[in-house]
C-alpha cells in the first residue's frame, strides 16, 4: 500500500466537492466517454467508479477513457472483489459497519488483502452506512444487511463514531441507489458534528437544491449516480451547486 496520502489529503481539505457516480453496466463506451467531457467541463473532484452488481468486465477500458477525457481522480466504489482494476487512482476499501454481516464487514476484505497489497493506487479504508431510504435497494440485497432506520440519527451518529475509532479514514452514509429520498439532513449534520474524518453522502439526490443542502448539512463530498445515467447535462448544475458554498 503506497505510502503517501494524496487523495485522503484531497478529501480532507475542508473544502465541499462533488462526486459523480458512474456505473459501468448503466453506460456504452461512447456514454463514458461524453461522461468524462461533461466531468472534465464541470470540474468534478472526483468520478467514483462501480456498482452492486457489474456483468461486464469492461474496467481497463472504461478507466482509461475516463482518465483520458477528464483529469479528476477515478476511486473506486466496488460491489465485490472482481471490480479491483488497477488503473484507478485510488479505492473506497468498503466495511459495511451499519450492518452485522461478517463478510461485508472483514470477509471480503481478506479475500482480496493479498492483490491490494500489491496494487499501486492509493486505498482508503471507508466505514459504509446505509440508510433506510422507503424501500428494498440493490445493496441492501446484494449485502444481505438491514439499513439504520431513517429516523435514527443516534444510531447512525453512534456508527460513524466507531468507525471513526476504528481506525477507518472516510465514512459514507449512503441511502442506496435508485432511492425514493436522499439521507436526512438532520442526520448528516448530527453525524458530521461527531466526526472528525471526512463524512460522503449519497443516493436519492437528483436536484442541485438537494446536492447543496447535503453539503451544507455537513457533507464533505456529494455523490450521484442515477440521474446522472438519466440526464447527464445534470452534472454541471449539481457540480456547481455544492462547490458554490465555499464562494458564499
Amino acid at each position: 500500500m503506497p505510502g503517501n496520502s494524496i487523495l485522503l489529503n484531497k478529501f480532507a481539505n475542508g473544502k465541499k466537492k462533488f462526486a459523480p457516480l458512474v456505473d459501468p453496466d448503466k453506460f456504452s463506451l461512447s456514454g463514458i466517454r461524453g461522461f468524462a467531457r461533461s466531468s472534465e467541463k464541470a470540474g468534478v473532484d472526483f468520478i467514483f467508479y462501480g456498482g452492486s452488481l457489474v456483468k461486464e468486465n469492461n474496467h481497463h477500458k472504461y478507466i482509461s477513457v475516463l482518465k483520458e477525457h477528464c483529469s479528476a481522480p477515478v476511486i473506486l466504489f466496488p460491489g465485490n472483489q472482481l471490480m479491483i482494476a488497477e488503473d484507478a487512482d485510488g479505492i473506497l476499501l468498503l466495511s459495511l459497519i451499519s450492518g452485522r454481516n461478517a463478510e461485508m464487514l472483514i470477509g471480503r476484505h481478506v479475500v482480496a488483502a493479498p492483490f491490494l497489497k500489491r496494487c499501486r493506487f492509493e486505498i482508503l479504508p471507508t466505514g459504509y452506512m446505509l440508510i433506510e431510504n422507503g424501500h428494498p435497494t440493490a445493496v441492501s440485497y446484494m449485502s444481505n444487511t438491514t439499513p439504520i432506520p431513517a429516523g435514527q440519527d443516534d444510531i447512525a451518529m453512534c456508527t460513524a463514531i466507531a468507525g471513526e475509532l476504528l481506525g477507518l479514514q472516510l465514512i459514507y452514509m449512503d441511502a442506496g441507489s435508485g432511492a425514493e429520498s436522499p439521507v436526512r439532513l438532520p442526520m448528516i449534520k448530527k453525524v458530521k458534528q461527531s466526526l472528525t474524518i471526512p463524512l460522503i453522502i449519497g443516493g436519492g439526490i437528483r436536484t442541485a437544491t438537494q446536492a447543496r443542502d447535503a453539503a451544507r448539512s455537513g457533507a464533505d463530498v456529494v455523490v450521484v449516480g442515477n440521474a446522472i445515467e438519466k440526464d447527464p447535462s445534470l452534472i454541471h448544475e449539481l457540480c456547481e451547486a455544492v462547490h458554490s458554498l465555499d464562494k458564499s
